[in-house]
């Protein structure tokens, strides 16, 4: 069998399958087996990263962030501290509301992610907290932590920079003891901002209660 050749004569090499993906392209299952790949990677890098300084302290926020208990008791103080903040503080609170529902009634029912193995992995036993029993993707807990922190940082300006960092540490502190990989909590980390949004769009009124003229 005679390979292709152009108008001078000169071989060409082999077609390309007809139907098949142009050279160089990667298809849609492809690209996500290879980021799957980096994820993968990137927890196992976590997981075999010597800190025992840090370990304690992440098991135990991570521990103390279940069912948002750090935000919640976050706004609870604010809700002391006027019409402002306590008008944060309720903001908060629903974006916790809308990002938990969103994460555990619809992510994780979804895309029904296996947790990661954490005795393959190595994770050393002074960072692990209970596995739990739910699908690992989004993070509820990154997504709760970080729609709060969005939610009240709008509304109160100064709040912003130590919640976005107490939202980042939840996060990171997932990762770091073995019960998410960093895929997920970057997908709650997404979802609680847009949770966020939708618990100040609702927490705002309608358009014209904004004082925002409606086109006709």
């Amino acid at each position: 069998m005679t390979e292709p050749t152009n108008a001078d004569g000169d071989t060409t090499g082999p077609l390309p399958p007809a139907g098949g993906p142009a050279p160089g392209r990667r298809t849609p299952p492809a690209v996500l087996a290879d980021l799957r790949a980096v994820d993968g990677a990137l927890y196992a890098a976590v997981a075999a990263t010597p800190t025992p300084a840090l370990d304690h302290g992440l098991r135990r926020l991570s521990r103390a962030a279940d069912h948002s208990k750090i935000s919640l008791a976050v706004a609870a103080v604010l809700a002391t501290g006027g019409p402002r903040p306590r008008r944060a503080a309720l903001a908060g609170a629903g974006a916790i509301a809308v990002a938990s529902a969103s994460a555990n009634l619809l992510g994780k029912r979804l895309v029904r992610r296996h947790r990661p193995d954490r005795e393959a992995a190595r994770v050393t036993v002074d960072r692990c907290v209970p596995m739990p029993a739910s699908a690992s993707f989004p993070s509820g807990h990154t997504a709760s932590a970080v729609a709060f922190a969005t939610a009240v940082g709008v509304l109160l300006p100064e709040t912003a920079v130590p919640l976005a960092v107490l939202a980042g540490a939840v996060g990171y502190a997932r990762v770091h003891t073995g019960v998410h990989y960093p895929g997920d909590v970057a997908a709650g980390a997404v979802l609680g901002i847009a949770s966020a949004t939708a618990a100040l769009a609702v927490a705002a009124g309608p358009p014209w209660r904004r004082g925002v003229s409606r086109r006709p």
